[in-house]
């Protein structure tokens, strides 16, 4: 009940609203108008969630308490890359975004990635791209330097 109260205020604030009354042949039939949230208004929402930072990550938790497996492999897999500025949003605190992320990015699971707006992928996507190297230059081209690559010279 929380989450249709919550999602009603936040498309009424929005203006993203419609009053929709149902019709037969043209006649009103008046006692079934109901209150209509556009989809395309949350879609806008999480599209401007996901280009708030360089990096934006869904996850189930917060970085300093991933309350997931995958969750926890995510912020790991950035710490060990030296990022610690980015934006993460917990989706165990909103169903809408839990659900609409996974509408918007059209992929079934949490953690959900985002690098420049542009979705990356999840846990697995991210654990390949760092073991593969892949995610170093990935980070380069926001203009992060990762972490490892100061590891590497130290080593040397």
């Amino acid at each position: 009940m929380n989450s249709i109260v919550r999602t009603t205020a936040r498309c009424l604030r929005s203006g993203a609203w419609q009053y929709r009354t149902a019709q037969t042949n043209g006649d009103l039939l008046t006692g079934r108008a109901r209150l209509m949230c556009s989809s395309s208004a949350a879609q806008k929402t999480l599209e401007e969630m996901v280009k708030k930072d360089k990096v934006v990550v869904f996850i189930k938790g917060t970085p300093a308490q991933p309350m997931c497996g995958f969750s926890n492999a995510v912020v790991q897999i950035l710490r060990m890359h030296g990022v610690d500025s980015y934006a993460a949003y917990n989706v165990l605190d909103d169903q809408d975004i839990r659900q609409g992320i996974k509408t918007f990015s059209n992929w079934p699971t949490i953690p959900q990635v985002f690098f420049n707006g542009e979705f990356v992928g999840g846990c697995d996507i991210l654990l390949q791209m760092h073991q593969s190297g892949d995610l170093v230059e990935e980070l380069q081209k926001l203009g992060i330097r990762s972490a490892l690559l100061d590891q590497e010279k130290e080593s040397k």
